[in-house]
């Protein structure tokens, strides 16, 4: 039974990989926990059964704005997170993921919310010419959806400082973990292995498997977002990095996954990435928990590979 006495926070996305996650740790810790997700790319099945649930779309401002009324936090995790998509449909993930997210302010500022929590992506970075990455590097997406992500951030910035809303943008890294999807912001290369290797399939690695990525596992990625909600030395529109700061080559994962390799045609992606977690120490006293190795581990016995 959810009661009105306790805080209200919205959740928009609620139903996808991360959001639904971050849905199952608010609901735990005594939230009145409201989803907004128009299950375009959420599903129904993750839907906590003591959350609030509204199937609707954050590019329609009159249909979401009153689900805001006496909400404390918003955490907006909804996006069309899929690099290669945008490149295909720039319209289409610029108004889910700019218009969306400008609509989402909107309804936070005028509802009176105290803090709305940003969920960033690295792909802003694009290519950089030192690592690792830190959040003083002048931004170079590479991708429409890196581009839409980075712009979320101007505007969450934007509401801070015009409308006194309160903001923080979450740059994260490769997030990875259980119920994440092969269509993620860059086709989650563990997904795509694991699923391979469980078919009895050749693992596809992109020439020449030396790019690597900061992996994130998704329990720290939630941890990062409760104290980003409740920090009080941020608010003002910061942009803080949440990543492992520990990046693996795609070789590795292949090799800790196991299995016959196969090499396919390369694609518009960054060469490398590696967050410089500095920010997240100091602002939000946030360490990553979850050793990388483990986290593979934990996935290879959920999808019964030995």
């Amino acid at each position: 039974m959810i009661h009105d006495s306790k805080k209200r926070v919205i959740v928009t996305g609620g139903a996808g990989f991360i959001g639904s996650h971050l849905v199952d740790a608010l609901v735990d810790r005594g939230y009145h926990v409201v989803i907004i997700d128009d299950l375009s790319t959420g599903k129904k099945e993750r839907i906590h059964p003591k959350a609030e649930f509204y199937n609707k779309d954050i590019r329609n401002f009159d249909d979401i704005a009153p689900l805001f009324k006496n909400a404390t936090y918003v955490f907006h995790t909804a996006a069309l997170p899929r690099v290669q998509f945008s490149i295909t449909y720039p319209q289409r993930t610029h108004d889910v993921n700019v218009t969306g997210t400008l609509n989402v302010l909107l309804a936070s500022r005028d509802a009176g919310v105290k803090r709305v929590i940003y969920s960033a992506s690295s792909s802003a970075y694009g290519n950089q010419a030192t690592l690792p990455f830190h959040e003083d590097m002048a931004p170079h997406p590479i991708s429409p959806y890196g581009l839409q992500k980075f712009q979320g951030e101007l505007l969450c910035r934007m509401f801070s400082d015009v409308y006194n809303l309160e903001t923080v943008s979450l740059r994260y890294f490769n997030v990875y973990g259980p119920r994440a999807s092969a269509e993620g912001a860059y086709a989650l290369v563990i997904v795509t292995f694991l699923e391979q290797r469980k078919a009895g399939k050749p693992l596809t690695v992109v020439p020449d498997g030396k790019q690597s990525r900061d992996f994130t596992h998704v329990r720290d990625v939630v941890g990062a977002n409760m104290l980003a909600a409740e920090s009080t030395r941020v608010g003002r529109g910061e942009v803080i990095n949440i990543g492992a700061s520990n990046n693996k080559t795609v070789e590795y994962i292949a090799a800790l996954i196991g299995g016959p390799t196969v090499f396919i045609e390369p694609r518009l992606e960054p060469k490398h990435g590696r967050a410089d977690i500095t920010k997240a120490k100091e602002l939000l006293g946030w360490d990553p928990q979850v050793k990388f190795e483990e986290g593979i581990m934990e996935l290879k016995k959920l999808y019964g590979i030995d």
